[in-house]
């Protein structure tokens, strides 16, 4: 049909355009917030684009929201500015027909959006945590570039060396500063430094070298300076493997079905409430569409923007109510969703027959002179 089919194809230019806008904003605040944490020695800085994907595969759901109503509300908001729905009206097409072509268009980015709120967004949380927990947990010396001061994972070490070798394994120019659990300091400088295994555990030997030991504040003694041929130092590494403590929003699906706990229901809240909002939200945007287009051409889509952060908000507050057995998953969700659509629907019926209107001129015309 000419109507369905025109609907359909101005659909797909909007929501095309909008995608694209929203996955630039997305990968340029993606990006921003990588090299921050990769400054902060949070993410291995050789791995930030791998971690950055991630992060965007995680946020895709609500981008595909986002682009899917913001193209239902500029196309019909188009059609009745440009008269084209009245048009449409004249030819006993009613606000109701354009439901059906809206929804063929929309199904399947809600099964996209449902696969990535099922599967694909809490894997990406599981492997951008992964990666976090491994750069975390690396040993110390690992941590150590060239020509950076570094911090131990304890923080009471700081490493520095001028250059290394092709391996890693032996370093120049090596400083170390650490602070031992008395309060006593220590600063050794050494011409070079090699990393030896003895017996399963690794070891900094340093060579031709001085150290500086200056005791705890409240303890008797001076400092003192020592030279050395050769000085070990015990490495410290963790041995807690990555993936140990598995966040919530990380679990897959089945598991938190398994589970059955409080905070698992609020997060499978959480995820099929990401499904719901964006039907909810494209049945909403049908209907604000419907406005008055002499409101202005932004007003439809500023509302609807306030529709998407408040939904998303509840949806926060919901999975942390659930979690709190505060209320139940099904109330939660029956009044939420179920009400946002009633809602929407009822408006709909509004604007395709004024039943309010008609009520009130009603009243007018029986009521007395």
């Amino acid at each position: 049909m000419l109507f369905e089919s025109s609907i359909r194809r101005e659909l797909a230019r909007s929501f095309g355009a909008a995608l694209v806008v929203m996955l630039t904003v997305v990968i340029t605040m993606a990006l921003v917030r990588s090299l921050s944490q990769a400054s902060r020695g949070e993410v291995d800085p050789q791995a930030i684009l791998l971690f950055m994907t991630y992060g965007i595969l995680g946020q895709l759901g609500a981008v595909l929201t986002v682009a899917l109503f913001v193209a239902v509300v500029g196309t019909l908001s188009r059609m009745y500015r440009d008269s084209e729905v009245v048009i449409w009206h004249m030819s006993g097409l009613g606000l109701g027909r354009f439901i059906r072509p809206v929804i063929y268009f929309a199904w399947p980015i809600w099964a996209v959006i449902a696969v990535l709120a099922a599967f694909a967004a809490p894997w990406a949380q599981q492997q951008r945590d992964d990666m976090r927990a491994r750069y975390e947990q690396r040993g110390e010396l690992e941590r150590v570039a060239p020509g950076q001061f570094q911090e131990s994972s304890g923080g009471r070490r700081v490493f520095f060396i001028d250059r290394d070798t092709q391996d890693g394994r032996e370093g120049r120019h090596v400083f170390v500063a650490s602070v031992e659990r008395d309060g006593s300091e220590s600063i050794v400088c050494a011409r070079a430094g090699r990393i030896a295994v003895r017996d399963g555990v690794a070891y900094l030997v340093l060579e031709d070298g001085q150290r500086l030991w200056q005791p705890a504040q409240d303890a008797q003694g001076a400092p003192q300076v020592s030279e050395f041929d050769h000085y070990w130092v015990r490495v410290r590494s963790s041995g807690m493997a990555p993936g140990d403590a598995v966040k919530r929003s990380a679990q897959p699906t089945w598991a938190l079905l398994r589970d059955g706990t409080p905070p698992s229901l609020g997060e499978l809240a959480w995820r099929a409430g990401t499904v719901l909002s964006a039907v909810n939200l494209v049945l909403l945007a049908v209907a604000v569409a419907a406005a008055n287009p002499r409101a202005g051409k932004s007003g439809n889509l500023l509302f609807m923007l306030l529709a998407f952060v408040t939904y998303n908000n509840l949806l926060s507050v919901g999975k942390d109510w659930i979690a709190r057995e505060r209320v139940d998953a099904g109330v939660f969700m029956l009044l939420l969703h179920g009400g946002v659509a009633l809602g929407a629907l009822l408006w709909m019926a509004h604007r395709e027959q004024p039943w309010i209107q008609r009520l009130r001129l009603r009243r007018r015309a029986e009521a007395p002179a």
